[in-house]
């Protein structure tokens, strides 16, 4: 686990906007933490990284379940929380998202169950203070560990 202190939104964006750039097709990254925890403003700044235009406003898909943002790839915002099982996202045709050439960005990804993806990078954001995050990164698969040195370097 890598573990990266975010110390303010400054930090953040600038952790985000790393995330973006070293984006590849077909990356998958699954964020969870607390309501509130920041995993919509960590979205909104890999978004900058992905070179989506600003006149695109990132927000949280929690009504509609996904969105999909144009960039560098096309970047799909997964919010899964209104949903109760993976047959759900499995009925949606999620996976063709999730599996696609862009990168999907997927918030609770526990609702997934046995759709979860091997290789991801898993981020979980932690309340430090009221204006500052941890975020625990585990990187799944040999995609992921064989860029393990780009991350090194956001410490």
């Amino acid at each position: 686990m890598i573990t990266i202190q975010l110390a303010d939104l400054t930090v953040t964006q600038a952790f985000g906007r790393a995330l973006g750039a070293m984006a590849q097709p077909g990356d998958i990254i699954t964020l969870e933490g607390d309501l509130g925890a920041g995993k919509t403003t960590l979205t909104q700044f890999i978004g900058q990284g992905l070179e989506v235009d600003p006149s695109c406003y990132i927000t949280s898909p929690t009504f509609s379940l996904m969105h999909e943002y144009p960039g560098r790839l096309p970047m799909y915002h997964l919010d899964l929380y209104r949903l109760s099982s993976e047959e759900e996202i499995f009925e949606l045709g999620f996976e063709d998202y999730i599996y696609g050439q862009g990168i999907a960005i997927i918030e609770w990804p526990g609702r997934l169950g046995s759709m979860m993806p091997e290789e991801r990078l898993h981020i979980e954001l932690l309340f430090a203070s009221e204006t500052s995050r941890t975020a625990n990164l585990t990187l799944l698969g040999d995609e992921w560990l064989a860029r393990k040195k780009e991350f090194v370097t956001l410490q």
